[in-house]
Protein backbone atom coordinates (compact mmCIF):
# COMPACT_ATOMS: atom_id res chain seq x y z
CA UNK A 1 0.00 0.00 0.00
CA UNK A 2 1.49 3.36 -1.12
CA UNK A 3 1.95 6.30 2.02
CA UNK A 4 -1.26 9.05 1.99
CA UNK A 5 0.33 12.39 1.22
CA UNK A 6 -1.45 15.60 1.53
CA UNK A 7 -1.59 17.51 -1.64
CA UNK A 8 -2.43 20.84 -2.50
CA UNK A 9 -5.80 22.05 -2.67
CA UNK A 10 -5.45 26.03 -2.53
CA UNK A 11 -4.98 28.25 -5.48
CA UNK A 12 -3.21 31.23 -3.53
CA UNK A 13 -2.25 31.67 0.06
CA UNK A 14 -2.06 35.20 1.59
CA UNK A 15 -0.87 36.87 4.53
CA UNK A 16 -3.59 39.05 6.24
CA UNK A 17 -4.58 40.60 9.52
CA UNK A 18 -5.86 38.80 12.39
CA UNK A 19 -7.12 39.32 16.11
CA UNK A 20 -3.87 39.56 17.54
CA UNK A 21 -1.61 39.37 14.86
CA UNK A 22 -1.39 37.92 11.18
CA UNK A 23 -2.66 34.98 9.79
CA UNK A 24 -1.83 33.25 6.69
CA UNK A 25 -5.31 32.41 4.64
CA UNK A 26 -5.59 29.84 1.79
CA UNK A 27 -8.40 30.92 -0.59
CA UNK A 28 -9.82 32.82 2.25
CA UNK A 29 -9.56 30.32 4.77
CA UNK A 30 -6.71 30.63 7.89
CA UNK A 31 -4.13 28.21 8.37
CA UNK A 32 -4.26 26.04 11.52
CA UNK A 33 -1.76 24.89 13.14
CA UNK A 34 -1.81 20.36 13.45
CA UNK A 35 -3.58 20.86 17.07
CA UNK A 36 -5.75 23.27 15.31
CA UNK A 37 -4.81 26.20 17.32
CA UNK A 38 -5.08 29.39 15.36
CA UNK A 39 -1.87 30.21 13.61
CA UNK A 40 -1.73 33.99 15.06
CA UNK A 41 1.93 35.43 13.81
CA UNK A 42 3.36 38.28 15.78
CA UNK A 43 4.48 39.81 12.39
CA UNK A 44 3.28 40.75 8.88
CA UNK A 45 6.64 39.80 7.61
CA UNK A 46 6.80 36.48 9.05
CA UNK A 47 3.27 36.11 7.82
CA UNK A 48 4.44 36.51 4.04
CA UNK A 49 7.39 34.33 4.58
CA UNK A 50 5.14 31.61 5.78
CA UNK A 51 2.34 32.52 2.80
CA UNK A 52 5.23 32.18 0.07
CA UNK A 53 6.14 28.59 1.73
CA UNK A 54 2.65 27.57 1.26
CA UNK A 55 2.43 29.10 -2.69
CA UNK A 56 6.23 27.07 -3.29
CA UNK A 57 4.50 23.68 -2.64
CA UNK A 58 3.75 22.06 -5.67
CA UNK A 59 1.02 19.00 -5.57
CA UNK A 60 2.07 16.89 -3.24
CA UNK A 61 3.44 19.11 -0.02
CA UNK A 62 6.53 18.78 1.68
CA UNK A 63 6.30 19.52 5.19
CA UNK A 64 10.42 19.74 5.21
CA UNK A 65 10.36 22.21 2.62
CA UNK A 66 8.41 24.74 5.02
CA UNK A 67 10.76 25.29 7.92
CA UNK A 68 8.98 28.41 9.56
CA UNK A 69 5.54 26.71 9.04
CA UNK A 70 7.14 24.27 11.51
CA UNK A 71 8.60 26.72 13.61
CA UNK A 72 5.56 28.70 14.43
CA UNK A 73 3.26 25.73 15.03
CA UNK A 74 5.99 24.70 17.15
CA UNK A 75 5.97 28.40 19.11
CA UNK A 76 2.20 28.10 19.53
CA UNK A 77 1.74 24.44 20.25
CA UNK A 78 5.17 23.26 22.22
CA UNK A 79 6.68 26.54 23.53
CA UNK A 80 3.95 29.06 25.01
CA UNK A 81 1.88 25.84 26.98
CA UNK A 82 5.41 24.79 28.76
CA UNK A 83 7.22 28.45 28.27
CA UNK A 84 8.96 28.24 31.16
CA UNK A 85 10.22 24.62 31.42
CA UNK A 86 11.54 25.55 28.08
CA UNK A 87 13.37 28.88 29.37
CA UNK A 88 15.04 26.58 32.39
CA UNK A 89 16.02 24.25 29.76
CA UNK A 90 17.67 26.42 27.45
CA UNK A 91 19.42 28.31 30.38
CA UNK A 92 20.64 25.42 31.77
CA UNK A 93 23.05 25.36 29.12
CA UNK A 94 25.23 28.13 30.44
CA UNK A 95 26.20 25.78 33.15
CA UNK A 96 28.02 23.66 31.47
CA UNK A 97 28.28 26.22 28.26
CA UNK A 98 30.60 24.75 25.51
CA UNK A 99 32.96 28.00 25.43
CA UNK A 100 33.53 27.23 28.89
CA UNK A 101 35.82 24.08 28.14
CA UNK A 102 38.90 24.35 26.77
CA UNK A 103 41.12 21.67 25.14
CA UNK A 104 44.63 20.79 27.19
CA UNK A 105 46.17 19.94 24.63
CA UNK A 106 47.21 20.38 22.12
CA UNK A 107 48.38 23.73 22.36
CA UNK A 108 47.55 24.89 18.87
CA UNK A 109 43.79 23.75 19.34
CA UNK A 110 43.29 25.72 22.91
CA UNK A 111 45.00 28.96 21.03
CA UNK A 112 41.94 28.54 18.42
CA UNK A 113 39.68 27.56 20.70
CA UNK A 114 40.51 31.27 22.79
CA UNK A 115 40.75 33.21 19.54
CA UNK A 116 37.48 31.76 18.56
CA UNK A 117 35.51 31.69 21.80
CA UNK A 118 36.92 34.11 24.00
CA UNK A 119 35.60 37.42 22.53
CA UNK A 120 32.26 35.50 23.25
CA UNK A 121 33.19 35.03 27.18
CA UNK A 122 34.06 38.77 27.31
CA UNK A 123 30.27 40.04 25.71
CA UNK A 124 28.87 37.21 27.86
CA UNK A 125 30.77 39.26 31.20
CA UNK A 126 30.32 43.09 29.70
CA UNK A 127 26.55 42.62 27.53
CA UNK A 128 25.16 40.14 29.43
CA UNK A 129 26.49 40.99 33.02
CA UNK A 130 27.10 36.97 33.25
CA UNK A 131 31.29 36.34 33.53
CA UNK A 132 31.72 32.75 33.12
CA UNK A 133 34.45 31.00 34.95
CA UNK A 134 36.83 28.71 32.61
CA UNK A 135 38.43 25.55 32.66
CA UNK A 136 41.07 22.57 30.48
CA UNK A 137 39.32 19.47 29.96
CA UNK A 138 36.02 17.95 30.58
CA UNK A 139 35.90 18.27 34.42
CA UNK A 140 32.49 20.05 35.20
CA UNK A 141 33.31 23.68 36.54
CA UNK A 142 30.90 25.50 38.45
CA UNK A 143 29.82 28.57 37.00
CA UNK A 144 28.77 32.29 39.48
CA UNK A 145 25.03 31.71 40.82
CA UNK A 146 25.11 35.57 39.76
CA UNK A 147 25.88 34.98 36.23
CA UNK A 148 23.31 32.09 35.93
CA UNK A 149 20.51 34.21 37.42
CA UNK A 150 21.14 36.99 34.94
CA UNK A 151 21.39 34.35 31.95
CA UNK A 152 18.11 32.46 33.35
CA UNK A 153 16.52 36.38 33.26
CA UNK A 154 18.13 36.94 29.99
CA UNK A 155 16.38 33.98 28.36
CA UNK A 156 13.14 34.48 30.13
CA UNK A 157 12.35 38.13 28.40
CA UNK A 158 12.20 36.00 24.79
CA UNK A 159 8.87 35.47 23.90
CA UNK A 160 7.12 32.22 22.42
CA UNK A 161 8.79 33.01 19.12
CA UNK A 162 11.71 33.98 19.74
CA UNK A 163 12.43 31.10 22.64
CA UNK A 164 11.52 28.98 19.52
CA UNK A 165 14.36 30.10 17.12
CA UNK A 166 16.87 29.92 20.47
CA UNK A 167 16.18 26.59 21.23
CA UNK A 168 18.18 25.37 17.67
CA UNK A 169 20.48 28.14 18.31
CA UNK A 170 21.71 26.65 21.87
CA UNK A 171 20.75 23.06 21.44
CA UNK A 172 22.41 22.45 17.92
CA UNK A 173 25.83 24.13 18.91
CA UNK A 174 25.34 22.98 22.79
CA UNK A 175 26.19 26.87 23.73
CA UNK A 176 24.04 29.58 24.94
CA UNK A 177 26.42 31.88 25.02
CA UNK A 178 26.24 31.14 21.00
CA UNK A 179 22.55 31.30 21.06
CA UNK A 180 21.87 34.36 22.97
CA UNK A 181 24.90 36.21 20.61
CA UNK A 182 22.70 35.37 17.61
CA UNK A 183 19.10 36.32 18.77
CA UNK A 184 21.43 39.88 20.08
CA UNK A 185 22.74 40.57 16.93
CA UNK A 186 26.12 39.86 18.03
CA UNK A 187 26.91 36.97 15.29
CA UNK A 188 25.34 35.08 12.59
CA UNK A 189 24.39 31.57 12.65
CA UNK A 190 26.82 30.58 10.41
CA UNK A 191 29.74 32.68 12.58
CA UNK A 192 27.93 30.77 15.78
CA UNK A 193 27.93 26.94 13.67
CA UNK A 194 31.62 27.31 12.64
CA UNK A 195 32.64 28.82 16.52
CA UNK A 196 30.99 25.74 17.90
CA UNK A 197 32.99 23.11 15.45
CA UNK A 198 36.26 24.40 16.01
CA UNK A 199 37.61 21.31 17.60
CA UNK A 200 35.48 19.22 14.80
CA UNK A 201 37.21 20.76 12.42
CA UNK A 202 40.40 20.62 13.53
CA UNK A 203 40.36 17.17 14.20
CA UNK A 204 39.16 16.62 10.53
CA UNK A 205 42.02 18.57 9.83
CA UNK A 206 44.42 16.19 10.99
CA UNK A 207 42.51 12.88 10.22
CA UNK A 208 40.54 13.65 7.09
CA UNK A 209 36.83 14.42 6.88
CA UNK A 210 34.16 12.10 7.96
CA UNK A 211 31.24 12.44 5.36
CA UNK A 212 28.65 11.33 7.81
CA UNK A 213 29.31 13.69 10.25
CA UNK A 214 30.04 16.48 7.92
CA UNK A 215 26.25 15.82 6.87
CA UNK A 216 25.19 16.24 10.04
CA UNK A 217 26.95 18.92 10.46
CA UNK A 218 25.54 20.71 7.52
CA UNK A 219 22.29 19.48 8.59
CA UNK A 220 22.57 21.41 11.85
CA UNK A 221 24.24 24.76 10.12
CA UNK A 222 20.79 24.63 7.92
CA UNK A 223 18.43 24.41 10.86
CA UNK A 224 20.66 27.13 12.05
CA UNK A 225 20.29 29.56 9.77
CA UNK A 226 16.61 28.61 9.08
CA UNK A 227 15.87 29.67 13.13
CA UNK A 228 18.10 32.86 12.81
CA UNK A 229 15.57 33.90 9.87
CA UNK A 230 12.46 32.85 11.64
CA UNK A 231 13.82 34.83 14.48
CA UNK A 232 14.33 38.04 12.56
CA UNK A 233 10.78 37.67 10.54
CA UNK A 234 9.16 37.55 13.85
CA UNK A 235 10.69 40.69 15.74
CA UNK A 236 11.24 43.06 12.93
CA UNK A 237 8.25 44.05 10.35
Amino acid sequence: MSEWKARRFWKQAEARDADGGWEVALDGRPVRTPGKHALILPTRALAAAIADEWDAQSDVIDPNSMPLTRAANSAIEKVAPQFSDVAAMLADYGVTDLLCYRAEQPKELAAMQSEGWDPLIDWAATSLNAPLNLTRGVVPIAQPDESIARLRSEVGTLDSFAMTALHDLVTLPGSLILGLAVVRGRLTATEAHRLSRIDEDYQAGIWGRDEEAMTAAENRLVAMISAERFHGLSQNG
